[in-house]
């Protein structure tokens, strides 16, 4: 049975053929919205003529904000961790 599914894409009024997954589908057709709304917002809010300079800036906007979600996780999963030892030393002296 393949698990891949040919699909194309359009970003910024071109089309793309990818060969994906069949269970990244709904991620990629999701990413594609994204990048599409984020270059209306761009294209709406300022004078840019070049789309390559829309593109960038989209692509800056969301790795952005890809680079705080890690950053959020990262911090919070430190958190988590030291909670965890501290339930583990409680569960200790508590057993003993």
């Amino acid at each position: 049975m393949d698990h891949t599914l040919k699909i194309k894409v359009n970003i910024s009024n071109r089309t793309y053929p990818l060969t994906i997954k069949r269970e990244e589908e709904e991620a990629i057709r999701l990413a594609v919205k994204h990048i599409n709304e984020a270059v209306k917002r761009f294209e709406e809010r300022y004078a840019v003529q070049d789309k390559q300079d829309v593109l960038a800036m989209c692509a800056l906007q969301i790795a952005t904000q890809n680079v705080r979600q890690k950053q959020k996780y990262e911090e919070h999963s430190g958190q988590v961790e030291s909670l965890l030892t501290e339930l583990g030393q409680a569960m200790k002296s508590d057993l003993a």
